[in-house]
């Protein structure tokens, strides 16, 4: 009877260690996706402010007379967010404001939009959507 009950408890605490060490690989893993995910969304932030700082550079080093259209995406990785050009500068945050990107540019007039943007150079100054 002894024997039995030692062999039950011991089962149940192979059991309990086994269960242990896969909860503890399982986190590790969600925790490395959430990192990836996370870098994934930082990077697709950081792709679309210097879309447009690359954009208002190329306008920048145009003459004048330069037009050009330019997309700025809906959405970045499923998340809505907001863009705004504001004291030379073009920012970018996640409506959560999780995330957020901020790099400098030459002085313009005028906002980025969601979607389709017209940037003209005239008169040596770069308007954007005006």
């Amino acid at each position: 009877m002894n024997e039995k009950a030692q062999t039950a408890i011991e089962f149940v605490i192979l059991v309990g260690f086994i269960l242990f060490f896969f909860t503890i690989f399982f986190i590790s893993i969600q925790e490395n996706m959430s990192d990836k995910l996370s870098e994934k969304q930082n990077l697709m932030l950081k792709q679309t402010a210097l879309t447009i700082q690359d954009e208002i550079n190329l306008a920048l080093d145009s003459s004048d007379g330069y037009s050009r259209e330019f997309n700025v995406p809906e959405k970045i990785g499923n998340r809505d967010y907001d863009v705004s050009l504001v004291e030379d500068m073009v920012y970018l945050k996640t409506q959560d404001e999780k995330y957020a990107m901020a790099l400098p540019i030459a002085k313009v007039t005028g906002q980025v939009v969601k979607g389709k943007n017209i940037i003209k150079k005239e008169n040596g100054e770069i308007k954007i959507n005006s």
